[in-house]
């Protein structure tokens, strides 16, 4: 390397300086999108859940939602009881296909949908972790629905309970 007069040196640390902040500051956003996205596909899914199973009576809490490529286990409650549902993104549209309890934290329970054993692993893991932040009464309630029960995309063939166990018909 040349030696820089010490001006021309001083403006190459500057311009050095610069890119790597501006660099840092571009990562900055990155995650901010990715957070956003997250936060989106999270209130996608709440408002598929609660347009299919909330009544006015009986409010629905979607909590927590645990997002891995095209599918996404999500806990809920309502009326004091809960579950979780396998959701599915087909052509950009999150769609519930399974109801259950337990049963949907297994990854043998999860690669019976179709999912690859790896994503199974980790989106079982992501929901594990996820479900530690609850509070032990809320994870009794996540725990109460009975089996796993598919659901008809866009019917209200089974649903989670407003009241009882299990999913019944309307």
């Amino acid at each position: 390397m040349k030696n820089l007069p010490f001006p021309s040196l001083l403006l190459a640390a500057v311009l050095a300086w610069t890119s790597a902040s501006g660099f840092v500051q571009a990562a900055a956003p990155a995650k901010e999108a990715a957070t956003h996205a997250a936060v989106t596909e999270d209130k996608a899914i709440a408002q598929v859940m609660k347009k299919q199973f909330e009544k006015p009576d009986a409010l629905l809490q979607v909590a927590p939602v645990s997002v891995e490529g095209d599918y996404a286990v999500a806990g809920w409650i309502q009326h004091g009881r809960g579950g979780r549902a396998l959701l599915k993104k087909e052509k950009a549209q999150w769609t519930i296909q399974l109801c259950g309890g337990d049963g949907l934290m297994q990854v043998s329970a999860l690669t019976m949908t179709g999912m690859s054993q790896a994503a199974a692993g980790r989106l079982a893991a992501k929901v594990a972790a996820a479900e530690k932040k609850l509070t032990a009464e809320q994870r009794r309630q996540l725990s109460l629905f009975d089996g796993i029960v598919k659901v008809e995309s866009g019917t209200h063939a089974a649903h989670p309970p407003a009241h009882g166990a299990g999913a019944h018909s309307r």
